[in-house]
């Protein structure tokens, strides 16, 4: 295309010179004039002609440059965000690094305190274990032996690391939207077979075990706050906490390490305590309560026999939520000198009663929510929340799913570290 090119143009400088000769003939300049206008002619269109490819080829080249630069600037630009892309991940790898070290010392931390809480449950076990002797009362001997056999169902299921966490819905009323959940602990026997907390209690108060398994059930909560904040839900977890945890100035301190270590989510686990638990609390109970509220986690009140609480006494411990039962808080309700109060207070309209506990800054929730009916009295009583099967029921959580949050399994306590712990088996 460019041989093309050059010779047309050359053919073109050609006729204009052969022109101008022409013409400088015929008007009696002679073959010489016209001979010398060809060559001049065919000179100058030559040299104006190298003057125009220079120009162009400058250009082009000038063209090239600029485009080199614009891809040289690409070029860095891509450099620069693949360079903050990989400083980016770097972070990312480091803090979850970091992150699973700290987890690490936790796990460490609660091995720990669960063997030496069954350690300590154990010797307590042997010394309060009578001689065998013979007696002739076969149901006394039947109870004991299954109550022994409960026992050792409960401290395997805690060495095999059988304890399952449930959450229940707390939903918000009365758009119904979820806001809290309430945490569990379930174990299971060798079976499978779910032990329910009124059975297994009775046996594990006695033997020491209530705080391994307070602890192991803050640990699952804490992973699985930890997963909710991942994916930015803001949701907080009700976590059940006895009065032997509170008050066992053993295990306390080191509670209360794990928890300063957890502080960031003092916003999403919640302290529960029974009434009856709370208003037996000892000097150190109440002061290892103000620890945790000095953390920033706040506590509720659920398993409420009395409506006629002392509201300033749980302002005083830092008590947000309250858990009064749906049946129970309608059958207070009574109807004198036409308008409905509460039984255990008349004198304030039962409508009210929910801003007198805001006042003080606790809310109320409306638990063991079972029908529409209730729902509908509820939200005339002006209750913000709502806890019960009607809204969702209980729902295992595995160690599948816990393992999605990134965090190490809960600490599973075999045979041999039960021994080694304190001789549970």
């Amino acid at each position: 295309m460019r041989r093309l090119t050059l010779a047309l143009l050359c053919g073109a400088y050609l006729c204009l010179s052969l022109i101008v000769a022409l013409t400088l003939w015929r008007n009696g300049g002679g073959w010489g004039a016209g001979v010398a206008a060809l060559v001049g002619g065919l000179g100058l269109c030559f040299a104006f002609h190298g003057l125009i490819a220079r120009a162009l080829e400058h250009g082009a080249m000038r063209s090239d440059v600029d485009a080199l630069r614009e891809a040289h600037k690409l070029l860095l630009d891509q450099v620069e965000r693949l360079d903050a892309r990989v400083s980016q991940v770097a972070e990312t790898v480091e803090e979850d690094l970091s992150r699973g070290e700290q987890l690490t010392d936790e796990v460490e931390l609660l091995e720990r305190l669960v063997q030496r809480l069954q350690a300590r449950g154990a010797e307590a076990a042997q010394a309060a274990e009578p001689a065998p002797a013979y007696t002739g009362r076969m149901g006394h001997n039947s109870g004991h032996r299954q109550s022994a056999t409960l026992m050792d169902t409960v401290r395997e299921a805690l060495a095999e690391n059988r304890v399952d966490l449930y959450l229940q819905p707390i939903v918000a009323l009365p758009q119904r939207k979820t806001v809290f959940y309430e945490s569990f602990t379930r174990l299971r026997d060798e079976s499978g077979r779910v032990l329910m907390p009124t059975e297994y209690l009775s046996v594990a108060e006695p033997g020491g075990l209530v705080t391994a398994i307070d602890n192991l059930l803050l640990f699952r909560c804490v992973q699985i706050v930890r997963r909710l904040a991942k994916q930015d839900r803001r949701v907080g977890i009700f976590c059940n906490i006895s009065m032997a945890s509170l008050g066992d100035d053993e295990f306390f301190p080191q509670f209360l390490e794990l928890l300063a270590a957890n502080r960031d989510l003092s916003n999403a686990l919640i302290f529960e305590l029974g009434q009856a638990a709370f208003d037996s609390r000892g000097p150190v109970e109440s002061r290892n309560m103000g620890r945790l509220a000095n953390l920033g986690f706040r506590f509720s009140i659920d398993k409420v026999t009395d409506l006629d609480f002392d509201l300033q006494d749980f302002a005083r411990a830092d008590v947000n939520f309250v858990k009064v039962g749906a049946q129970m808080l309608l059958e207070q309700l009574v109807e004198a000198e036409g308008r409905l109060v509460l039984r255990s207070m008349p004198d304030l309209a039962a409508e009210d009663f929910a801003a007198l506990t805001r006042r003080y800054g606790m809310q109320l929730v409306a638990e063991k929510v079972e029908s529409e009916r209730q729902v509908v009295d509820i939200l005339e009583l002006d209750i913000p929340f709502g806890q019960g099967n009607l809204f969702g029921e209980p729902r295992a959580i595995r160690d599948a799913v816990l393992a999605e949050t990134g965090s190490p399994p809960a600490p599973s306590y075999g045979r041999a570290g039960l021994r080694r712990a304190g001789g549970v088996y």
